[in-house]
């Protein structure tokens, strides 16, 4: 009989380890585990993170979890959606591409408060990140969910509860029951991410995140959970309206064989390098080389920005894109953030505050970007995230630049000493220098770590 797929993931979470991880997966979390952390203390003060901190530090548990920058101990899974709002809120973590987008380090959130919960290891909390990306990825993978008006968050849920019973060390039958919890309540709307978007774009994760601990944590305690989640009846598929193909086959125990080992998705993942909607990095970087080009005094008189259908559709093409009123759709509007990297030669939170992408001249400049579709780059997508800038001027010329892969691509992946700047610039002036060095320093000695205490420690902020 054929197992069920919560079944297979089940079988594929207990059975895998630290020693079949590939020595290039391991760095690659640890540079995760290095950008998520700087996401998050750079994002302290933003207004969603201090409410979340602020609801979760409205609870305590003697087992529970530290939220990132305090010394407060809530219970894991609203430590997970405090310290999820502040990796995902600036935008700035990394992404996966395929029929679905994702950013698989929002599961670090969950894994890392889970992780200090239960005493874990370094190598632990290691191969439960590994496992959370590897599961994201793959369900990416099989189907895209937002068409139905699904939210991709949805498959965080589920990965979110592996990577917790992985933790947990729950068996078979207990971590398949966290899948079946998970799932049975976890579908998240896409009305997140449509028309102008309030906070809730970037704490959605964080509730996925969080709802995927708490099932662990039921499973855990006994509670089952309804099955086959998947292929019921009333199932995922058939109430999302997708079919999961034959992605169970990617989880098969012993484990398929292959250059870079089991649970090595996060290999073909790709870190940001500005702070802003990932299908933009390549438009910023066209536009950064373009206006070293245009020469002072130049007048530009309008800019066109051909893109892929993924693209168009999810930053692109609403209204409320050219005339952005949060920060929300100003760092997931094509026009907005290509537009202003030109203008200002940088793109950075700056351009993502009020007064700067609220601004009368920028929204002036605004009715002069179009985007249009290019069947040619669709073609190339996801495996490219290919964007071509032109940009018309007064003198008459016209200037133009395409971009495939983006610095942080994984095709054009960051350097470690780049990935280390990205932190500094958003954790050392909350930190300085010495202790932002330490954090960093401690990460990429994790898989040594008997516990991830001396992390937590490291992270909380400095009182003023």
């Amino acid at each position: 009989m054929k197992k069920s797929l919560a079944h297979q993931l089940a079988d594929y979470a207990c059975a895998l380890r630290f020693e079949d991880l590939s020595k290039d997966v391991v760095h690659e979390v640890k540079r995760r585990v290095i950008d998520s952390l700087g996401c998050a203390l750079g994002a302290w003060n933003e207004e969603p993170c201090v409410i979340a901190r602020k609801v979760a530090s409205d609870f305590s548990a003697k087992e529970g979890s530290t939220i990132i920058g305090t010394n407060h101990k809530a219970p894991p899974d609203w430590t997970a959606f405090a310290n999820g709002c502040g990796i995902r809120y600036f935008d700035y973590n990394d992404t996966y591409l395929s029929k679905e987008p994702a950013h698989p380090s929002d599961n670090i959130s969950a894994a890392l408060a889970v992780a200090e919960s239960v005493g874990a290891s370094g190598r632990e909390l290691i191969t439960a990140i590994a496992l959370a990306y590897e599961v994201q990825c793959r369900f990416c993978d099989a189907a895209s969910i937002r068409a139905r008006g699904w939210d991709h968050v949805t498959y965080g849920a589920f990965s979110t509860a592996l990577a917790s019973a992985k933790l947990m060390k729950l068996d078979p039958k207990n971590t398949r029951h966290a899948v079946n919890i998970a799932g049975v309540a976890g579908a998240a709307m896409r009305q997140a991410r449509v028309g102008e978007l309030s906070h809730w774009k970037g704490v959605a994760f964080a509730t996925a995140a969080r709802h995927g601990v708490f099932s662990a944590l039921l499973a855990r305690a006994g509670m089952t959970g309804p099955g086959p989640i998947f292929e019921g009846q009333m199932g995922f598929e058939k109430q999302l309206g997708v079919s999961l193909g034959n992605v169970g086959e990617k989880f098969a125990v012993p484990f398929a064989k292959n250059d870079q080992g089991p649970a090595s998705m996060i290999l073909r993942t790709s870190i940001k390098f500005w702070p802003a909607e990932y299908h933009s990095q390549s438009a910023i970087e066209a536009a950064l080389f373009l206006r070293q080009q245009i020469g002072k005094g130049v007048e530009v008189k309008s800019m066109t920005i051909e893109s892929h259908d993924a693209s168009v559709d999810i930053i692109g093409s609403e209204p409320a894109k050219w005339k952005p009123k949060t920060r929300e759709t100003a760092d997931h509007s094509l026009p907005y953030i290509t537009a202003i990297a030109l203008i200002d030669g940088e793109v950075t939170e700056e351009q993502f505050q009020p007064e700067r992408f609220k601004d009368p001249k920028t929204w002036k400049f605004l009715e002069n970007v179009k985007v249009q579709r290019n069947a040619e780059l669709s073609a190339l997508y996801p495996d490219a995230v290919a964007n071509i800038v032109h940009v018309d001027l007064a003198d008459g010329r016209r200037l133009t630049k395409r971009i495939d892969y983006p610095m942080g691509h994984a095709k054009n992946p960051l350097k470690d000493s780049q990935v280390e700047e990205k932190f500094d610039v958003l954790v050392d002036p909350i930190f300085g220098r010495e202790r932002a060095r330490k954090i960093i320093d401690i990460v990429w000695e994790l898989d040594e770590a008997k516990n991830v205490d001396e992390l937590i420690r490291a992270i909380e902020v400095p009182k003023k």
